[in-house]
C-alpha cells in the first residue's frame, strides 16, 4: 500500500517542468489539461469549501428574511441569500471539472470532516447584522475573490468573474444600510455599532492563518491558484475598511488601531488565532446547528433528487430514439 501511495505522488518531471513553465507564464489551466496530483488536491479542496461556504452562508441571513422592517429590505435580502445558493453551484460546478463528485463533496460537507468558513458559525443577533455582514464578510469576501477571478485554474477563475460582481452589490447593500443604522436614532446607532464591534475581528481571521502558519498557501502561491498571500489580503482589506467605519461615525473595536506614517497602512492590534482554530475545529457557537440545518435540509429534500432522477431516466430512452 505504502508503494502505491508513493506512485501516486511521483510525477513525471518532464510534465511537470511543462506545467511549471505555463504557470510561470500566466497561462491558465484548463480541465482536461495535465496538472499535477497534488494541484488538483489542492484545488479540490479549497474550491469545495468555498462552496460549502456559500451554502452555510445562507443560514445566517435567511433567518431574517421574514422579520425585515420593509419589503424594500426583505427583497433586497432574498436577493442575496439566493445569490449564495447560485454561488455554491457555480463552484460545486467547477469542482466536477476536476473529476470529483458532487455527491461526494456534499457527503464529506455533511457527514465527514470537510471545513467552511468559520465566520458562518456566529450567531445574528440583531438586524443590524444583515448591514455588518454585508458590509464586512461580503467585503472581505470581494477583496479575496477578486484575486481568485485571476486564478490559474480556468474554471475557477471564470466563476470569481460573475461572483464578485455579485458581491459587489451584497457590500453595497450591507454599507447602505449600515449607514442608514448609523445616522438614525441613537439606539439604532448603538445596534449597529454593537453589530460591528462583534463581526470585526471574526471578519479579519476570514483571511486564515498567518502566511508563516498556513499549511497551504505555500502551494496555492507557487501555482498562482492564489495571487496574494493571507496577510497582504487582509491588511488591503483592512485599509478599505477603515476609512469606510470613520465614514459612517462608527469606530471599529480595536483599541490598538494606528496609521503606519511610512507605509501608509493601519496596523491592527493582536488577532485571537485561539478563537480561530477552535472554531474551525468544530468549536464555534453555531457550528453544530449550522451543520445540523444543512443536514436536515438535505435529507428532507432527497425526494426531489429521486424524482428529478426518475424523471431523466424516463425521459432517456425517448432522447436516444428521436436521436
Amino acid at each position: 500500500m505504502a508503494s502505491e501511495t508513493r506512485a501516486e505522488t511521483v510525477e513525471d518531471p518532464i510534465q511537470m517542468a511543462l506545467f511549471d513553465a505555463r504557470i510561470d507564464r500566466g497561462e491558465s489551466i484548463e480541465p482536461k489539461d495535465w496538472m499535477p496530483a497534488k494541484y488538483r488536491k489542492q484545488l479540490t479542496r479549497m474550491m469545495s469549501q468555498h462552496a460549502h461556504s456559500e451554502v452555510v452562508g445562507m443560514l445566517p441571513e435567511g433567518n431574517w428574511i421574514s422579520r425585515a422592517p420593509s419589503l424594500r429590505r426583505k427583497m433586497s435580502l432574498i436577493a442575496k441569500v439566493q445569490d449564495e445558493g447560485g454561488h455554491g453551484l457555480y463552484i460545486y460546478c467547477g469542482t466536477e471539472t476536476l473529476g470529483v463528485d458532487r455527491a461526494e463533496l456534499m457527503d464529506q460537507y455533511l457527514y465527514g470532516t470537510a471545513k467552511y468558513s468559520s465566520i458562518f458559525n456566529y450567531p445574528t443577533l440583531s438586524w443590524a447584522d444583515m448591514g455588518v455582514i454585508g458590509w464586512l464578510v461580503d467585503g472581505a469576501a470581494i477583496v479575496n475573490q477578486t484575486m481568485l477571478a485571476h486564478a490559474s485554474y480556468g474554471p475557477y477563475a471564470r466563476a470569481m468573474v460573475r461572483i464578485c460582481k455579485e458581491e459587489n452589490f451584497h457590500k453595497r447593500q450591507g454599507y447602505e444600510l449600515c449607514a442608514t443604522l448609523a445616522k438614525g436614532t441613537p439606539a439604532q446607532k448603538a445596534m449597529v455599532q454593537e453589530s460591528l464591534n462583534r463581526w470585526w475581528w471574526p471578519s479579519l481571521m476570514m483571511f486564515g492563518p498567518p502566511d508563516k502558519a498556513s499549511p497551504n498557501s505555500g502551494d496555492l502561491l507557487r501555482w498562482k491558484v492564489k495571487q496574494k498571500g493571507n496577510d497582504e489580503l487582509r491588511q488591503r482589506f483592512v485599509n478599505l475598511t477603515v476609512p469606510q467605519a470613520e465614514a459612517i461615525g462608527l469606530t471599529l473595536p480595536d483599541p490598538d488601531l494606528k496609521k503606519n506614517s511610512e507605509t501608509g497602512d493601519w496596523e491592527i492590534g493582536k488577532i485571537d488565532w485561539d478563537e480561530f482554530n477552535a472554531v474551525l475545529a468544530g468549536n464555534g457557537p453555531c457550528n453544530r446547528e449550522r451543520i445540523e440545518a444543512r443536514r436536515k435540509a438535505h435529507e428532507e429534500g432527497a425526494w426531489v433528487r429521486d424524482a428529478a432522477a426518475a424523471f431523466a431516466a424516463k425521459r432517456a430512452p425517448a432522447a436516444g430514439h428521436a436521436a
